[in-house]
Order: structure tokens, then C-alpha cells, then sequence
């Protein structure tokens, strides 16, 4: 399967395979792979976890540790484990309760269960059509294309490379089911801010993710749209803020008057690196300059309650917000709450029988997304480009 022509998607499904953005047949897939980030159990896998995370760019474990610190506040183990263990078992309990037949392997990009041990176990149970679903709900290097280079790497020259097909999920940043819980965390938390005597223009609501670098930014999605400056990763959060303040607006006209914006946490480049900004923590600092007496913060980008919620979230930007003298709220994240591990399920049964984009679940203009990635989508300025499944090359 290494050397596809240029119009076929490599260790892909035969449905799969043509390229075309969508696939409208039914695939009988064998087993789903949640494939994850990964994160430490204890104080010992700290620093090797990193090193994973950072393999290839000669990153010393003297800065390591400057990260490990967050680590090591938490006992040196990463909440994104268990969070997937729940979420595997969750879906399990879904596909049961339909009648799906359908195994859940579970394996991570940077620590143990591997991608390499689920796709393993999976081919030695005769699961050999898997159908992916990465643990990251936009289009970039990180959350998108780089699981496409996983599971590439996991199956090219080895002796699953004829055996084992791997098709992905189209990312699900606007399905109803992922940005629900949005809707209802920042209806919760305005009305308390209000019910408690403070004006509608005096909340600040900011929309948080995950920073990356701008110049992956901007090659993040299919390369004949333009999507202005932060390319399809910005496109993609400032729709699905927009359609949450709209929504919460039309639950409660007060919160009309409420203002918003997109910020960005959690960069770890070099200063000398341009990333996404504003910084969520920066923009907090000055809005008691804006008139803002309350915040709160929508971890937009994220799946779960991870360390980048728990840390750069519920521990920097509190403590930002408490210098500044506001009011702050953070709302929750999707986790397994049975409107996302549904909307999950559905996302498998629009493969599963081929639904056409028309009748597919979304809720900004820039959905569905496709279900195979179109070529050069997503760039790795650093890397470029390596052979990557569920998509096209490059």
C-alpha cells in the first residue's frame, strides 16, 4: 500500500480509497480505534512522556522539566487516561444500547496503550477494517493530520501493511453533539452571573484552544479555501463560538449583550516563533479595564477535562482572573456526557452506512466536514510532509 497512485487514499477501506471528500457507501468496518494524545500514570513516566511528546527536536529534559511541573502538581499523572477509559467504556454502553456490533481498541500517539498494541490487538482478533475516531474535534497538524500520520506509520512496512485498513472520522468541531455541552455551560454560567446582579455587559465570555504556530495555522485545512489568517483551525473555533453565542442568545435575549471572543493557551514554541494570540491570561488581565466585572471561560478546543484545562484553565487563568478582581467561571467539556458519547456514535453510523454530507449532523456553514482529507491539508511546516492515511497526498 506505500505506492498508491496520486488519486487513491493510502491503508484505506475500498470505499475509502477513490479519494472522493465523502464516502457514500456503507463500509462494513470491523472494530473502532479511538486513538488518543496519552498521558503519564505517575511521578516516574513524567519526563519519558515528554520525551515522546517531543521526539525529533533535541528538546533537553532541563526544559522538559519546566513543563513536567504541571505534571508533578497533579502526582505526576495525566487525567486524559482515565477520561479515555471512561469515554471507551461509554461508547461500548452506546453501541450495545443500538445494536451495534462493534469492538472499541484504544491506543495512544505518546503513551502506553500504544496505537502500535490496539491496532495489534485488534488485527489478532480478525478486526482488520477499523474506522478511527482521534480524541481532537479541528482541522490542524496536532489534531487532525498527525493521527493520519500514526496510523500511516503504525501500518507502513510492517505486517499489517496489507492486512489492517484505517479510515478516520471527518472532524467534528461543529456536530451537535461535541458543542451542546458548550451551549449549556455558558447558559449556566451567564445566567448565574446575572442572577446575581451583574449586567450583561459586564460578563466577558472568551472562547479558548489550544495555541499552535502561525505558520501551521495558515496551512491548517484544504489548501483551495482561504480561510484568512489563522486558516481553518481559527475558521473552524470562531463558527462554533459564534453559533454558541448565538444559541445561548436565543435561550436567553439577555445574553445577547454579552460580549465574546476567541483566545488562545497552552503555546510552548520558542518567543521567537509567531503563535495564535491573544493569550487567554493576557486578555483576562486587562478586562477590568473593559468594564468587565465577571469571565468565563469555554475551553472551546478541547475534548476533556486534560491537563491543559486543569492546569493553564482552572489554575492560571483563575488565578489571573482573581488578580484582576473578576468573577470567573469555567464551563465543562464534552467528556462523557451522553449528548457527545451519542453524537460519537453517530459519527460512526454515518460511515457505517454511507450517509451523503446532505443528511449529515452539523452546525456551522463550514460543516460537514469531508471524510477524507484533501491534499496537502494541514502542513507541518517543521516535517512537512509525511505519508499520512485518510487522505490524500500529499
Amino acid at each position: 500500500m506505500t505506492a498508491n497512485p496520486v488519486d487513491s487514499v493510502p491503508f484505506a477501506s475500498a470505499a475509502a480509497a477513490s479519494g472522493a471528500p465523502y464516502v457514500e457507501s456503507p463500509v462494513a468496518y470491523d472494530a473502532i480505534l479511538l486513538a488518543g494524545f496519552g498521558g503519564p500514570e505517575g511521578q516516574d513516566d513524567v519526563i519519558p512522556f515528554l520525551r515522546n511528546v517531543t521526539r525529533g527536536r533535541g528538546i533537553p529534559d532541563e526544559r522538559l522539566e519546566e513543563v513536567a511541573h504541571h505534571y508533578r502538581h497533579f502526582g505526576g499523572v495525566s487525567p486524559i487516561n482515565g477520561q479515555n477509559r471512561a469515554l471507551k467504556a461509554a461508547l461500548e454502553q452506546e453501541l450495545a444500547a443500538r445494536s451495534i456490533d462493534l469492538p472499541v481498541y484504544w491506543g495512544n500517539r505518546n503513551w502506553a496503550p500504544y496505537l502500535e498494541d490496539a491496532v495489534a490487538e485488534a488485527a489478532a482478533n480478525g478486526h482488520t477494517t477499523l474506522l478511527a475516531f482521534a480524541t481532537s474535534a479541528y482541522s490542524s497538524f496536532s489534531s487532525c493530520r498527525q493521527y493520519r500520520e500514526d496510523f500511516a506509520r503504525v501500518l507502513g512496512g510492517t505486517q499489517y501493511e496489507d492486512v489492517v485498513t484505517i479510515d478516520k472520522i471527518r472532524p467534528f468541531f461543529d456536530h451537535p453533539g461535541f458543542v451542546q455541552a458548550f451551549v449549556d455551560g455558558v447558559h449556566d454560567a451567564i445566567s448565574g452571573f446575572l442572577a446575581d446582579g451583574i449586567a450583561p455587559d459586564a460578563v466577558q465570555v472568551l472562547f479558548s484552544t489550544h495555541s499552535i504556530p502561525s505558520a501551521d495555522a495558515v496551512r491548517s485545512g484544504p489548501r483551495d479555501v482561504d480561510w484568512g489568517e489563522g486558516g481553518a483551525y481559527a475558521a473552524q473555533h470562531e463558527a462554533v463560538a459564534a453559533w454558541v453565542m448565538d444559541r445561548v442568545a436565543q435561550l436567553m435575549p439577555s445574553a445577547a449583550d454579552v460580549p465574546w471572543e476567541l483566545v488562545y493557551q497552552s503555546r510552548s514554541g520558542p518567543a521567537s516563533q509567531p503563535w495564535l494570540e491573544p493569550d487567554v491570561c493576557d486578555v483576562i488581565e486587562e478586562l477590568s479595564e473593559r468594564g468587565r466585572q465577571a469571565v468565563v471561560v469555554v475551553p472551546v478546543g478541547f475534548m476533556s477535562d486534560h491537563m491543559e484545562v486543569l492546569w493553564d484553565l482552572d489554575t492560571e487563568a483563575r488565578e489571573a482572573a482573581e488578580g484582576a478582581g473578576l468573577r470567573f467561571v469555567r464551563t465543562p467539556t464534552p467528556g462523557v456526557s451522553a449528548g457527545f458519547v451519542a453524537g460519537i456514535v453517530d459519527l460512526v453510523q454515518e460511515r457505517l452506512e454511507g450517509r451523503p454530507p446532505a443528511d449529515r449532523a452539523h452546525v456551522t456553514d463550514l460543516g460537514p466536514s469531508f471524510d477524507i482529507c484533501r491534499p496537502g491539508c494541514c502542513e507541518n511546516v517543521r516535517a512537512g510532509f509525511k505519508p499520512a492515511a485518510a487522505g490524500l497526498a500529499p
